[in-house]
Formats: C-alpha cells, structure tokens, sequence
C-alpha cells in the first residue's frame, strides 16, 4: 500500500469513499453527496488531496488538506480521512494520516487542527493519539447523528515542527 497524490483518474473511487463515510452520517458534517461534477470541483479544491492505493492500484482511502482558517491563522490545516469500509482494519488511517502530516508541514503549515471528531469515534481518537495529536477539550452536542441525536465532538491539535525539517 502507498500513499500519493489524488489524480482525475481516482474520481468515481475517492467519490465512492466519500459518499460512504456521509452515508454513515456518523464522522463527516456534510449532508450533500458528490457527484462526478461537484467531485471533481471539491478534490481538486483542496491544498491536497491524497490517495492510499494497494499493490494493483484499486483506492484503498483519501485524505483532503486545506487549510483551517484565514489570514492570522492560515498557518493552521485542516484534514478529513476516509477510508472504505472493506479496507478498514488494514493500518491505511495512520497511513494517511502521517502523509498528510508530512504534507501539511511541507506546506507550510505549523499546526494541523480537527475541529469536530465525534466523541464516539473510538477507532479516530485512538488513532489520532497515537499519532501525536492532543485533544483540547468537549464540546458538548457539537455533533448531529444521522439518526437524530446528537453527540459531543472533542477538537484534536498536532504541532509541525517534528514533520518540517523531513
């Protein structure tokens, strides 16, 4: 498995990833589906957006990298994993997530930030902590299920500096 960067040719397979994890409607805050026209325009969008493929090619997962904020606080990023529900399990999460580390620091960035990691979102947090991130806090209900109900979403922070001089 390797990570690289998103091509036009990865399109239906980062939409399908994407669309699952809205589906779900327990991670992501967007409601919308992608289609291949608002697919293409998002990805495209982002200051990066990676790939995690296997050995033959088939999308594995994704990650977009933009940043979090503007002006003052445009050195701090922002990033969304999603990863396809038959590849999970397979370590391709960290994969992507220490890519898109490297990337955001090689960007520029100092600081990537998550602004709403649902709390239930055990896999995540785990996740996240192992990779050196920090959780800052709980906000509580912050986060509206798919079913209805809502959650606590608990903000995560990572400094760069270990990611720039790679």
């Amino acid at each position: 498995m390797k990570v690289r960067a998103y091509e036009k040719k990865d399109l239906d397979a980062v939409n399908a990833i994407w669309n699952e994890v809205v589906e779900d409607g327990i991670a992501f805050p967007q409601l919308e589906l992608l289609d291949r026209e608002s697919g293409a325009a998002f990805f495209s969008s982002q200051t990066y957006t990676g790939v995690a493929e296997d050995a033959q090619g088939n999308v594995l997962g994704l990650y977009i990298l933009h940043p979090n904020n503007i002006g003052r606080c445009g050195h701090i990023a922002n990033a969304s994993y999603a990863v396809s529900s038959k590849a999970r399990g397979l370590h391709i999460g960290e994969a992507l997530v220490m890519d898109s580390l490297r990337k955001a620091a090689a960007f520029g960035f100092r600081v990537m930030q998550f602004n709403a990691v649902v709390e239930s979102n055990i896999h995540a947090r785990h996740l996240y902590e192992r990779c050196g991130f920090v959780q800052l806090g709980t906000i509580p209900g912050g986060f509206r299920m798919k079913d209805g109900h809502y959650e606590n979403i608990c903000p995560y922070y990572h400094t760069l500096e270990e990611f720039a001089a790679e």
